[in-house]
């Protein structure tokens, strides 16, 4: 997290025929239209009535029209890939799909584009894009946690980083899902004109001017798709059996038989994170689960989680939830009256079909301290917390975002 302070500078000088003020939103045939909407709502209309400087919007296409989009309507960009020669910022909302090439043409206009000083930006699934163009190539970046091993693993040269909301690399910048593309919209505004633009536009968007928190609390427990039947899985699977043992990173690489620094490379490539905040996460997910539909004390919570102390729980909890144990234990509570007696609902994790035997019997544990199941109501906040997450006071740091020293 960086401190709420001035933007990093950005790379390189605007070219003169390029302006600060012009935004350009490249679009594709496929792609989703909330994602697509985000970037044209923030700097496509006109607020400033109510104090937000004003952005010129250039909304071009990135391949031929009409663009699909969902629910088979079709929209007709009024601009094409030369209108991206006059933008300052370049946003690329979404991507249709992972799995296949962006048109070579818009790769190239994103790259000539960078070169000239123009700030790139990819909400989402946008961040395939622009690694796609080489931009993210040795950089800090994020997109929605369940593509992040697949981005990582397509292009290991970028630093992927699952637990973020949105990375700011200076001239470069990505966001996780749907709602983080907003966080890092406004972040944008916020660099650009100050935090009383951001917050007045915020207050027209009816959302927080800054969130708490990252990822984290969205993560599930699936082993990543990427694993497949690689050896790994089997190491994976046996943490996930002994969640409630004290064990670390040293002994999962010497059950794969492989060093450490191998091993953290083998698991970041596969998975988008570090071995060490796997497990960290995964300890605090089955903590989240025993504080939901357990009596246990925190200290015992911490026990059988394989926390060294309750100390070490609460300061990852906190981290990682923006909450203490014993606080969400009681939001989660008020939500869930004690009146019903049925246990929390249980959501198995999805496996990919080839994965190894040993990683579905790591997926079939259940009971209360069962290691693969998860809640299937998302995290609440403690008062505290929620009135911070309102307000954007909660914490010194701007929550939710990495940004370049």
């Amino acid at each position: 997290m960086s401190q709420d302070s001035a933007a990093p500078e950005v790379a390189r000088k605007l070219s003169g025929r390029r302006r600060r003020e012009v935004v350009a939103v490249l679009l594709f045939s496929g792609g989703p239209i909330f994602e697509s909407s985000i970037p044209l709502s923030v700097f496509g209309i006109d607020r400033q009535d109510a104090g937000v400087p004003r952005y010129r919007l250039l909304v071009c296409g990135g391949e031929e029209g009409p663009l699909r989009t969902t629910g088979g309507l079709e929209l007709t960009a009024p601009y094409g890939l030369e209108a991206i020669g006059r933008a300052g910022t370049v946003v690329v909302p979404a991507w249709r799909s992972i799995t296949s090439p962006p048109p070579v043409e818009a790769l190239d206009a994103l790259r000539r584009a960078h070169e000239e000083g123009a700030r790139i930006v990819g909400l989402c699934t946008g961040a395939f894009v622009l690694a796609a163009a080489g931009l993210l190539d040795g950089r800090p970046a994020t997109t929605h946690w369940m593509y992040a091993p697949t981005l990582a693993k397509r292009y290991p040269s970028v630093h992927v980083d699952p637990r973020e909301l949105f990375v700011d690399d200076g001239d470069v910048l990505t966001s996780a899902g749907t709602a983080a593309g907003i966080d890092l919209c406004l972040h944008i505004v916020r660099t650009d004109h100050g935090t009383e633009a951001a917050g007045a536009l915020a207050r027209r968007l009816v959302v927080p001017p800054r969130r708490s928190g990252g990822q984290e609390r969205y993560l599930d427990r699936s082993l990543p798709e990427e694993i497949g039947s690689d050896p790994l899985a089997e190491v994976v699977s046996w943490a996930l059996e002994h969640l409630h043992e004290q064990f670390d990173v040293e002994t999962l690489a010497a059950r794969a038989y492989m060093s450490r620094r191998t091993f953290d490379r083998r698991f970041r490539s596969l998975t988008g994170s570090a071995p060490l905040q796997w497990l960290i996460t995964q300890r605090v997910l089955q903590a989240q689960r025993l504080l939901e539909t357990s009596d246990y004390s925190v200290d015992e919570v911490a026990g059988r989680c394989g926390f060294r102390s309750p100390v070490a729980l609460r300061g990852h909890f906190r981290r990682q939830l923006g909450s203490s144990p014993a606080a969400y234990r009681a939001a989660y509570r008020v939500r869930r009256p004690q009146s019903e007696s049925a246990p929390a609902p249980v959501v198995e994790p999805v496996l990919p079909a080839q994965a190894s035997p040993q990683a579905r019997r790591a997926a079939a544990a259940t009971g209360p301290s069962g290691p693969t199941a998860v809640s299937a109501a998302p995290p609440e906040l403690s008062k505290t917390s929620s009135e911070a997450y309102a307000t954007g006071h909660g914490r010194p740091s701007l929550p939710g975002q990495r940004s370049a020293p």
